[in-house]
């Protein structure tokens, strides 16, 4: 096993307090769809598996979705790294209901104009 001075960069990834960090994992924006007809907005690397993990309603489950469930994926948009997906993540829970409608329904011109 080859050991590195902790914060030294390996090739793509970094290596920080020992545990590895892939720069090319890209983030995704995702939409769920409440029981009440609700809807939460999260982002995650692995939307498919953090969904399992809401619909599994365990402790990996967001507080908001506990005791909503059937929950159902109803948008999600790869936004690139942490930083964005952050960003967008903001900018989506700061639309008004009848926007992210919209966003769901399919125009994603919401998400090219600029924020306001």
């Amino acid at each position: 096993m080859v050991t590195r001075p902790m914060s030294q960069p390996c090739g793509r990834r970094t290596v920080t307090d020992g545990v590895e960090l892939d720069s090319t994992i890209i983030w995704s924006v995702y939409l769920v769809r409440c029981a009440d007809n609700s809807l939460y907005t999260g982002i995650a690397t692995d939307v498919a598996r953090r969904f399992a993990e809401h619909q599994a309603q365990g402790p990996k489950t967001a507080r908001y979705l506990r005791g909503r469930a059937p929950l159902t994926l109803v948008f999600q948009c790869p936004a690139g790294d942490r930083s964005a997906a952050l960003k967008l993540e903001y900018r989506i829970k700061q639309l008004p209901r009848a926007d992210k409608l919209r966003l769901v329904a399919g125009d994603r011109q919401l998400l090219l104009s600029p924020p306001e």
